[in-house]
């Protein structure tokens, strides 16, 4: 077999292992889901929602005012007339699957239903502030779950009466595509709460893997050192159409940079603090793909073209250094890709994710990491763990944050791989 053969096997197997959970009987009692409640009609309610609706399941979705909620409903509606268009169902369903979602603005409606699942602004008092006022309202016996992508399920859980009930279900953008879901398990969620959301999460097409509490739970925890890394290559003489191309020629659809003109330079910006790239951009209001330039320069498609502006706002912002060659394609990707490992690394000493492969299913369904390479610490145990431990040490230099795992340390020390674990 070879090796790109062997990985396609591996990501066969790591799907079937991602829906077994250790310590969960297979017995274990599921909870009747007959209708689900949704708390906000914004992009991820409105495509939590069609998950749904999609297979037949009354939904109700709550908004605090009217006009979001009737953008949230046209927004849904148009998705569905536009998969409609393009031959996946008859016209005819798109009213059929509209009139599985009722709404209201009456937190007070969502009393019975089975499952709750807020997808509001990523604020976890907000979020507490939500989840203190469904306690009182829900049902007992329902699940209560947060599609925080990041934040601490164990403290939204402690404001309720039954943090057994509570769980963290990330989902994805377009939540009505992206196949990945994370389920979050927090420290008194009940066993029947997790495998009933796997079950759920089977029957809306979803691929799930279940984690620990966390901040940015696998995905957006492994995500992070390599945002900051890529923004490190910029001042070591890198431009950001380099470290694009080099992790597109790698096998992902979109690089960091092409990432954040995507999803807005000033969402969560706070100018002054952190970024002097990014604070000049956003105050030249290049702020991504939705004002025409960001790091990128965009055509009416939306086609992205190098920026000389940039480039000149790299020299005038950034400490460039002056002396040596910029980074080669090789430290672009070992910069970008390495550190990733190395936190993965300390999420399986965490015990955050269950197993390398758990891992490998998170990054390749949510992030479209390469499938070819079977997921990233699949790559690593072929790349080298002594490779990826030597760029830890060196990066540990400059930041300890970045110094060797000690799961890392051991594995190269006793001459395994992650597969051994």
């Amino acid at each position: 077999m070879t090796e790109q053969t062997q990985n396609v096997e591996y990501v066969t197997q790591a799907l079937k292992a991602a829906s077994i959970v250790d310590d969960i009987p297979a017995d274990t009692r599921r909870i009747p889901i007959l209708k689900v409640g949704i708390i906000g009609a914004g992009t991820m309610g409105g495509g939590i929602a069609m998950n749904f609706a999609n297979i037949g399941m009354p939904v109700h979705i709550i908004e605090t005012r009217q006009d979001a909620l009737d953008r949230g409903l046209s927004v849904i509606r148009g998705n569905y007339e536009r998969s409609a268009k393009r031959g996946r169902f008859p016209m005819e369903e798109v009213d059929v699957r509209m009139s599985r979602i009722t709404h209201s603005l009456d937190p007070s409606d969502l009393a019975d239903c089975d499952i709750v699942i807020e997808a509001v602004f990523e604020d976890l008092e907000l979020k507490k502030s939500i989840f203190t006022k469904l306690d009182t309202i829900v049902k007992k016996g329902a699940i209560l779950a947060s599609n925080t992508s990041g934040l601490d399920v164990n403290q939204i859980a402690a404001v309720t009466s039954r943090p057994e009930s509570v769980i963290g279900l990330h989902f994805f953008s377009p939540a009505n595509v992206m196949k990945l879901l994370e389920i979050v398990r927090g420290d008194k969620t009940s066993h029947a709460v997790i495998a009933t959301s796997l079950e759920l999460a089977e029957r809306i097409g979803k691929i799930a893997v279940v984690v620990g509490v966390c901040p940015g739970f696998v995905g957006n925890r492994m995500l992070y050192p390599r945002q900051l890394q890529a923004a490190e290559l910029l001042a070591k003489g890198a431009m950001p159409w380099d470290v694009d191309r080099v992790l597109r020629d790698f096998g992902f659809k979109m690089g960091p940079f092409e990432m954040s003109d995507l999803a807005g330079l000033d969402i969560g910006w706070v100018p002054g603090e952190g970024d002097p790239l990014r604070d000049a951009l956003c105050k030249l209001d290049r702020r991504g793909q939705k004002t025409g330039r960001g790091y990128y320069d965009y055509d009416e498609n939306r086609t992205a073209t190098p920026s000389n502006e940039v480039a000149a706002l790299i020299a005038q912002t950034l400490d460039v250094a002056a002396n040596g060659a910029p980074p080669t394609d090789v430290e672009i990707l070992e910069t970008c890709l390495f550190p990733m490992i190395n936190e993965g690394a300390k999420i399986l000493e965490e015990k955050i994710a269950q197993r390398p492969s758990d891992i490998d299913v998170v990054w390749m369904f949510g992030y479209n990491w390469p499938q070819n390479t079977g997921g990233p610490m699949r790559w690593a145990d072929q790349v080298g763990l002594d490779r990826i431990a030597q760029k830890a040490t060196e990066l540990g230099a400059e930041n300890s944050w970045y110094a060797p795992a000690p799961l890392l340390t051991r594995l190269v020390s006793e001459n395994k791989i992650f597969a051994d674990l």
